[in-house]
């Protein structure tokens, strides 16, 4: 792993540090290394209330929040940054505030490396908003200033387009932790749970590719 000072994460929703990269930054947090997790958002539009049902469309956002704070104290995260953003209307923000936003927590933090979403691979658009203002942002610097980028390509086609994972990190010493940071995220995580819970009670291979996400994490650097 590159030696790392701080690490910045920027991500939309609350679950997308979960899905993505906790085994990774709980490696970083118990390797030392200080991390801040901007999330943009409180996931107030999530589409699931929980199975069986644990929230209403009034009460998620504050549901949310509270998964969010415990999935960060599962993984190791302290410095959590709630950055008041409304779900499914990140890609409606200005890019000029959104990439004030990107610097400021740069300027607060001075990352050696930001992990966020790689732009055009991302799925969703909240996700690609965020990933967009992450690389403009980080565009205008310095060569010599940048953070290194450690990018989550979620769309099926990103290795055909982008190549194999620049970044391939085993975290099944980390498994338990991000179980538990899935957990957490019990209003959205539920049926996903269940097989990652009981990965030999499914007949088909969706258990095996769920329990892929407890052993391994990939990323892609970003090239200017």
């Amino acid at each position: 792993m590159t030696q790392e000072t701080h690490v910045l994460v920027i991500f939309p929703h609350p679950d997308d540090e979960t899905f993505s990269s906790a085994g990774t930054l709980a490696q970083l947090s118990d390797a030392g290394v200080p991390i801040t997790y901007a999330c943009l958002t409180l996931g107030q539009m999530g589409r699931n209330l929980g199975n069986p049902p644990i929230a209403t469309r009034e009460s998620l956002p504050l549901i949310r929040e509270k998964e969010l704070e415990q999935a960060v104290k599962a993984i190791g995260i302290s410095d959590l940054r709630k950055m008041g953003l409304r779900d499914k209307t990140v890609e409606f923000e200005p890019h000029d505030e959104m990439d004030k936003m990107v610097q400021t927590l740069i300027d607060e933090t001075n990352p050696s490396t930001i992990i966020s979403f790689y732009p055009g691979y991302a799925v969703h658009p909240d996700h690609e908003a965020t990933a967009e203002a992450v690389v403009r942002t980080v565009g205008r610097l310095k060569p010599e200033d940048r953070p290194r980028l450690q990018l989550v390509a979620f769309s099926n086609d990103a290795i055909e387009s982008l190549g194999e994972p620049d970044i391939v990190n085993d975290i099944t010493a980390y498994k338990t932790r991000k179980y538990n940071a899935f957990k957490a995220h019990q209003s959205q995580t539920g049926p996903f749970l269940e097989q990652l819970a009981n990965p030999n009670a499914h007949a088909s291979g969706a258990p095996k590719e769920a329990e892929s996400f407890l052993t391994t994490e990939t990323f892609w650097t970003y090239q200017f």
